[in-house]
């Protein structure tokens, strides 16, 4: 016989299954804009703005279900994780939407080169993590998840070959330019957390969501 906890649990795991769909789209969305040079920016805004929204919702229903039926140990670890992987889904998203965002914003009209075939091998390991780690989730897969790791290691490898690349001819001022941006972009996200924190806290004191971003 089920437990009323168990029927919620199933309501969260369906949730954060259309979560990952989501995501898996907005990414392999946004890279296929990148590489064929489309702009894809509003498309895949809507389903960052989608999966943000059902992140708030999934962590509602997970913290009443926390609240009303104090799970144990097991089942907590899995709220707990979810919530998390929620996270996680809306940060595949909002990178997606970045990518797409400053595709548009340096698109221009005329031919643009293609990207080099290191950076679409890096890009679509990257799609291929996003949909392993979706597919992990419905398998609950614990070996499949592992496999992560490598291909994350192999990603860092690969960023970093871009990075050398990039940089290794170029003139001091030019390299001087790239350190400049990498290190704004880092900064804006930095920010981003610290305004992620602030919409937290208003939360928090006063039970109103808000957004600050």
């Amino acid at each position: 016989m089920s437990r009323p906890l168990d029927v919620g649990l199933e309501v969260l795991t369906k949730m954060l299954l259309k979560m990952g769909e989501a995501a898996k789209e907005a990414v392999s969305l946004s890279i296929d804009g990148f590489l064929n040079m489309v702009d894809v920016s509003e498309r895949v805004r809507s389903l960052s703005e989608l999966v943000f929204l059902m992140g708030q919702e999934l962590e509602d229903k997970a913290v009443e279900l926390i609240i009303r039926y104090q799970p144990m140990a097991s089942d907590l670890r899995l709220l707990k994780s979810y919530m998390k992987i929620a996270y996680d889904f809306e940060r595949y998203c909002r990178y997606a939407w970045d990518i797409s965002f400053t595709h548009k914003k340096l698109m221009t009209s005329i031919i643009l080169e293609r990207p080099p075939a290191s950076l679409e091998e890096m890009a679509k390991k990257v799609v291929k993590m996003v949909y392993l780690s979706v597919e992990a989730l419905k398998r609950r897969d614990v070996e499949m998840a592992k496999s992560l790791a490598i291909m994350e290691d192999d990603v860092d490898n690969m960023y970093m070959g871009q990075l050398n690349a990039l940089t290794e001819e170029l003139p001091a001022v030019t390299k001087c330019m790239v350190s400049n941006l990498l290190v704004a972009r880092h900064l804006e996200r930095i920010a981003d957390h610290a305004a992620y924190v602030g919409e937290s806290l208003v939360y928090m004191i006063t039970g109103e969501r808000v957004i600050l971003r």
